[in-house]
């Protein structure tokens, strides 16, 4: 089917996970362009995927409603660098896919339908695609988050939109959140009458223009003859991971990818022993990542036989995670959240065990906003983050969300009674 389709779809009839064919490397090494915007990478990364598409000729004006913030590197030092990609207006990396559905479903849409954009969050992609779908007509948003497993800030900013967006307080896990959101997909009738599409990283209109600030920062790199970049990039649902493998697949420069996760450790057991084993979902600091059974991985296997040949990875626990935001501000003066820390750890790890020479150039993907998770960062860090403007106004918005019961029955209920609203 076309990728309009496998974007409005979310999930496959079957319960999996759409991908797209294997594409011909459509990028070198070369200098050329330097200095170009985001938006300009973007196309470049997406165009071969969109191409012959219903939405091919919308491309470029999907990525200028997108991405309107930039996603600038930051190095710490001459061989180490922080992707900071949380310049969007809810301060996480999830703002750059979650900008670009909703960009596309503006498109794809039933123009006479109302449409529920169905996700679940472990943090930040509810809020991010909230913000993305506030107050668009023809559009519902039902998000589904773990009660008592995200930030307090990040909590408020998930009750906080109101209007067309209903957060939902699940007593469960993420993945629990995450089984009901599939389940209500597996369900024809029910996708049919609330007309379902889904803004998790199931989706490929949120996966795919994620590669975008992966080649951005790879091309940055290159031209500033520091080389070609090996990236760490902490991960959950392997969603960002996973972008930042195609992106090497479709010709972007780029070295080695290592993936950091927290004690969730089902993606590092994969990559180490080649064997997946979901586990229970464990509470850590670096809260967004805590998913014990990544759908993403299914995409992972399906497209490389051998993990362990293209992927490396490593988990840190709560304390080394604690460790790795007293150094880095100790060390360089920047604050960084929980998650990000994880792949700071990771890769100064990789550095003392040998697998990373000294003096090749490595960035670690900073996925949010320190100042979401104050109460983990400033204790250490020993002073106030300032919120960013977009951030602060949220919070200062009245918030509420419903606590519901971790069962697909529970979420249909929710469904119906909003379509009566």
């Amino acid at each position: 089917m076309s990728l309009s389709q496998a974007i409005t779809q979310g999930l496959a009839p079957d319960g999996g996970l759409y991908m797209p064919p294997i594409l011909p490397s459509r990028f070198g090494h070369s200098t050329a362009g330097f200095g170009v915007r985001l938006i300009d990478r973007a196309c470049e990364v997406l165009a071969p995927y969109f191409a012959g598409d219903p939405l091919e000729p919308h491309l470029q004006t999907m990525v200028d409603e997108a991405f309107t913030f930039d996603a600038p590197t930051r190095w710490l030092s001459d061989d180490t660098a922080l992707l900071e990609l949380f310049h969007g207006p809810t301060a996480a990396f999830k703002d750059f896919g979650a900008r670009f559905l909703a960009a596309a479903m503006r498109r794809l849409a039933p123009p006479d339908a109302m449409t529920t954009v169905l996700v679940a969050t472990s943090g930040d992609t509810g809020a991010a695609v909230a913000s993305a779908f506030h107050n668009r007509t023809g559009f519902r948003v039902v998000i589904l988050y773990p009660d008592g497993r995200v930030s307090p800030r990040q909590a408020h900013q998930l009750g906080a939109f109101g209007g067309n967006v209903h957060a939902l307080r699940v007593a469960g896990t993420f993945d629990d959140c995450q089984r009901m959101v599939k389940g209500a997909f597996a369900d024809p009738m029910l996708n049919a009458r609330h007309t379902l599409v889904s803004a998790n990283s199931i989706s490929l209109g949120r996966l795919l223009p994620q590669m975008a600030y992966y080649a951005y920062a790879a091309h940055k790199c290159v031209a500033q003859d520091r080389g070609v970049p090996s990236f760490v990039v902490p991960t959950g649902n392997l969603g960002n991971a996973f972008a930042c493998l195609l992106a090497r697949e479709s010709g972007v420069p780029i070295d080695r990818v290592a993936i950091a996760t927290n004690a969730n450790r089902a993606l590092s057991q994969l990559i180490s022993t080649g064997t997946y084993e979901p586990c229970p979902t464990v509470a850590t600091l670096a809260n967004a990542m805590d998913v014990g059974a990544p759908s993403n991985v299914e995409r992972l296997l399906h497209r490389f036989s051998d993990t362990r040949g293209v992927v490396e990875a490593d988990w840190v626990d709560d304390a080394e995670i604690s460790a790795a935001i007293t150094r880095t501000f100790h060390d360089h003066g920047v604050a960084i959240c929980p998650h990000t820390a994880c792949g700071v750890e990771v890769l100064r790890r990789m550095r003392a065990n040998g697998r990373a020479a000294t003096g090749t150039k490595w960035i670690v993907a900073a996925t949010a906003h320190p100042a979401k998770f104050e109460t983990i960062v400033e204790p250490l860090i020993g002073q106030t983050v300032a919120l960013p403007d977009s951030l602060a106004q949220i919070l200062n918005t009245p918030a509420h969300a419903d606590l519901i019961a971790s069962t697909l029955s529970a979420l249909v209920a929710r469904l119906e009674q909003f379509v009566g609203d």
